[in-house]
């Protein structure tokens, strides 16, 4: 049995939605969908994002919103019902800003029992060293909460995938103009040793396990033609525990569709 699972920014979640973002994931099939950077509250939402019809399925939210309109937020969809949901990271900030949601999905798929989808959205620092020193201890906050989760797979054999925009570059590979940006928010050397560390702990960047020398990317500024050059970053990733990382079929980011300034990341496991 194949599980799809898909991860997208979506930089304004009803913005998307009028570029044909839901006919496509339709199309799709997915298991579990998460989505960032939602820009609405509950209320703003349609019910075709909140209870989204494909075939005789039909995929489930649970949101995280921002309490600051039109901000951040983050969600998670799927074809079966969560047993546990958990939203926020501990800080009373962050969680403000509605940046993790936490879905357990348990005794639903044979193949992965104990099974845990995170959709999060990391801070971007590029705007000013205010923003940039508040990533920063995101990081610190994150990197406590993900000690905790792999603690839950060494001792209780659950699978996690974190899905989400890291807003973090890892390796020159891993954006165009590396030499350019080695002292701008996204690829500096403190954020690279951070997220290096992750990996280091046991986690798996589940796209570069199967495409190590791929130059692909997920994220495009929208000055300069970017895109159309290929002039990217790749920030958005599905993080795992080794496990489930062991099973992955195929992984692809869809370069048709132009949903936001983010491209969907799209990887099956079985």
């Amino acid at each position: 049995m194949v599980t799809r699972v898909i991860t997208l920014n979506v930089n304004g979640l009803r913005a998307a939605e009028k570029k044909g973002l839901m006919s496509w994931l339709s199309s799709q099939n997915p298991d579990f969908v998460c989505f960032q950077e939602l820009k609405a509250q509950f209320r703003d939402l349609s019910n075709q994002h909140l209870n989204l019809k494909i075939g005789s399925n039909e995929l489930k939210s649970i949101l995280h919103c921002s309490k600051k309109p039109g901000y951040s937020g983050v969600s998670i969809l799927s074809k079966f019902q969560p047993t546990n949901v958990f939203t926020g990271i501990g800080d009373e900030q962050f969680d403000f800003e509605g940046r993790v949601i936490r879905g357990d999905y348990d005794n639903l798929l044979p193949e992965f029992p104990k099974l845990s989808i995170i959709s999060l959205y990391l801070p971007s620092g590029s705007s000013s060293e205010i923003r940039q020193n508040a990533k920063f201890r995101f990081l610190d906050c994150l990197e406590g909460a993900l000690k905790k989760w792999m603690k839950e797979n060494l001792q209780f054999k659950r699978e996690f995938i974190l899905c989400g925009d890291w807003n973090i570059a890892h390796k020159e590979i891993d954006l165009k103009n590396w030499r350019n940006n080695k002292k701008n928010s996204g690829f500096l050397p403190e954020e690279r040793f951070w997220i290096s560390k992750v990996f280091e702990a046991g986690w798996i960047d589940v796209f570069r396990s199967i495409e190590p020398n791929t130059e692909q990317y997920t994220w495009w500024s929208q000055r300069g033609r970017a895109r159309e050059k290929n002039v990217g970053w790749r920030i958005d990733y599905q993080v795992s525990t080794p496990k489930i990382a062991s099973k992955v079929i195929s992984a692809r980011v869809e370069m048709k569709e132009k949903f936001s300034d983010h491209a969907p990341l799209i990887i099956d496991y079985g």
